[in-house]
């Protein structure tokens, strides 16, 4: 890694809580000191959520896009960057590394998944889906790499219950407002609130309830 470093010794410690059968997505925290790196395209497509700290992300035309602890944001693959941290910086990440996969298409650059933006609605909904009536839902895709496999997304939706099934894809997600509980095949509650980041890998017995207003920003991937 030494000769991607532009400046400092940094110490950095990470830890991979899930990877998936073909190795193209994992997801995990990690942590480092200040450091800089020299500009390049970056490797991978790389969702991530900053818990600590702040970064740089120096831009293909010179200029700096910030972002800050409690922002998430998208790296796509072959995007021209240069990491810029001036302080100790922690994050959960969910890193797309396909190498069938094509590069996105140029000029796409580092991107915030912004939640204040307006969620266009979903129109259509398969009521068989839900065990309670169909809930309003608003949703905004903000980043999916060429294969439309691994996207970016910001989620709302009103009170619902839907109906038990296996879920067909593995999700990060990050819970911005309201609370909820997803139930495994086991029977198994997971209850989750506002603030709370988890991870749910394809093909594990899902149900989830909210019973008030819920809104998320999550990154999936599906094989």
């Amino acid at each position: 890694m030494a000769e991607f470093i532009a400046s400092g010794l940094p110490t950095q410690r990470g830890h991979e809580f899930f990877s998936s059968a073909e190795g193209a997505v994992s997801a995990g925290a990690w942590d480092s000191t200040a450091y800089a790196e020299v500009k390049g395209p970056y490797s991978v497509d790389e969702f991530m959520i900053l818990l600590e700290g702040s970064l740089d992300i120096e831009l293909e035309d010179g200029s700096t896009q910030t972002f800050k602890a409690g922002n998430g944001f998208v790296i796509p693959k072959a995007a021209v960057v240069a990491w810029k941290q001036s302080e100790y910086l922690r994050k959960f990440f969910f890193i797309h590394d396909n190498t069938d996969s094509p590069p996105a298409e140029a000029g796409l650059q580092a991107m915030l998944v912004d939640p204040s933006l307006a969620l266009p609605k979903v129109a259509r909904q398969d009521p068989t889906l839900y065990e309670s009536e169909v809930p309003d839902m608003g949703m905004l895709t903000m980043y999916q790499d060429p294969t439309k496999k691994f996207l970016a997304v910001i989620w709302e939706c009103s009170p619902m219950k839907r109906v038990a099934t296996t879920i067909e894809r593995s999700e990060l997600m990050h819970i911005l407002e309201g609370s909820g509980s997803i139930t495994n095949a086991d029977g198994i509650v997971f209850d989750f609130r506002a603030g709370d980041t988890f991870l749910v890998p394809v093909g594990m017995g899902y149900q989830w309830q909210n019973d008030e207003y819920v809104k998320k920003i999550f990154c999936s991937y599906t094989p």
